[in-house]
């Protein structure tokens, strides 16, 4: 079975090394193809949604953050390709119409500074928030996300991708009738909270909480690794029918 990973903002496939190795290791990875697709450029928050479950074909996918929005959009557009779903620190979108458009404008103010500061400025920034207080985000971080972006496409994801230009999908999550797996770190507070909330009303939804911080693919690589392989068993066994 294809398992899909999608990485999230300012990173390349490369996130997903450390869980690969798990997964290939796994008791339960016999017959699993993992596959580590680039987020496309130059497209449009839905277009880019469905580009990826297009062109990776039917399979299980896994998205952190950024690429987790994606992979759900794609699961609601395209439920025939999606045979399983996994979230990891990710939202279904900002819901408020002032706080979404107040978003968008702070993004568009960053994918300006961005523009003037540099592609390693900008990363050493965007590491230092809060949000990432958990991950080792040092030089070594910075030079190699660095490697593996540039400032047009951290720009186009800022202006394109991120929540503020990302229709709310909380009232389509229903809408899901595959497996689906909503992983968030116990320290991740706010990320925790929404993934609670996602569950209430996702209708195959399992809940898993991990140690560490938003960063869970670089964070707990074994762990979502197991996560990730209990999905795919699931879909495997009973499909769409249990």
């Amino acid at each position: 079975m294809r398992l899909v990973l999608l990485h999230g903002f300012t990173q390349s496939p490369a996130v997903w090394d450390r869980v690969r190795v798990h997964l290939l290791g796994g008791a339960d990875a016999g017959g699993v193809e993992v596959v580590t697709p680039e987020v496309p450029d130059g497209l449009g928050f839905v277009a880019t949604a469905q580009a990826v479950v297009e062109r990776a074909g039917e399979a299980v996918y896994c998205g952190y953050s950024m690429g987790g929005r994606l992979c759900l959009r794609g699961a609601l557009d395209r439920p025939d390709l999606v045979r399983g779903l996994v979230l990891v620190s990710a939202t279904p979108g900002i819901a408020d119409d002032a706080e979404r458009s107040a978003r968008a404008r702070y993004d568009d103010e960053l994918a300006s500074e961005a523009r003037t500061a540099g592609v390693k400025a900008f990363l050493r920034r965007w590491l230092a928030q809060p949000l990432f207080s958990t991950l080792e985000a040092g030089d070594g971080e910075v030079a190699r996300r660095a490697q593996s972006t540039n400032i047009d496409r951290l720009v186009h994801q800022l202006r394109a991708l991120g929540q503020g230009r990302q229709a709310p999908l909380w009232d389509r999550l229903h809408e899901l009738d595959m497996p689906v797996t909503v992983v968030t770190g116990r320290n991740d507070l706010k990320y925790d909270a929404i993934g609670d909330a996602m569950a209430e009303v996702i209708p195959r939804c399992t809940r898993a909480r991990l140690h560490g911080g938003h960063a869970i693919p670089l964070e707990q690589p074994e762990a979502l690794a197991a996560a990730l392989l209990d999905v795919v068993r699931r879909v495997a066994t009973h499909g769409r029918t249990s």
